[in-house]
């Protein structure tokens, strides 16, 4: 039976391997400090903003007309769009609380959501 020592290049090489596991642990999950991201979609379209900015979104829907959804203070809503029930609108705002909640504008072909990390449940909510 053949034993081999461990020699120095074996030790750094060791060493290397879990210096780089953990800075790429710390990189990946040190990031993630309540990042939720307000997706919405067009018919042809997709806007990524974060849930913290103030932003007014026009989206040019399968009707012609633009849906405009706002984000401001932590919440995303449908303002007005050129669907004839506004069931979009009267859907109310949603939060990174709002865990599965969905806001439709069907006629339009207008969808907006809340993605991403809230820290008040520590769920991911791209991967539940």
């Amino acid at each position: 039976m053949c034993q081999r020592k461990v020699t120095a290049l074996d030790t750094t090489i060791i060493l290397l391997s879990l210096g780089i596991t953990v800075f790429s642990a710390v990189a990946l999950y040190a990031g993630n400090s309540g990042s939720s991201q307000v997706v919405i979609r067009g018919s042809n379209r997709t806007w990524v903003y974060s849930l913290d900015a103030e932003e007014i979104v026009r989206v040019r829907g399968s009707l012609g007309g633009d849906t405009v959804v706002r984000i401001s203070g932590g919440e995303v809503w449908v303002e007005s769009s050129p669907c004839t029930n506004q069931i979009c609108v009267g859907s109310g705002h949603i939060h990174s609380g709002s865990w599965g909640r969905l806001i439709a504008c069907i006629p339009n072909q207008v969808t907006v959501s809340i993605e991403g990390f809230d820290e008040g449940t520590n769920v991911d909510y791209t991967a539940w």
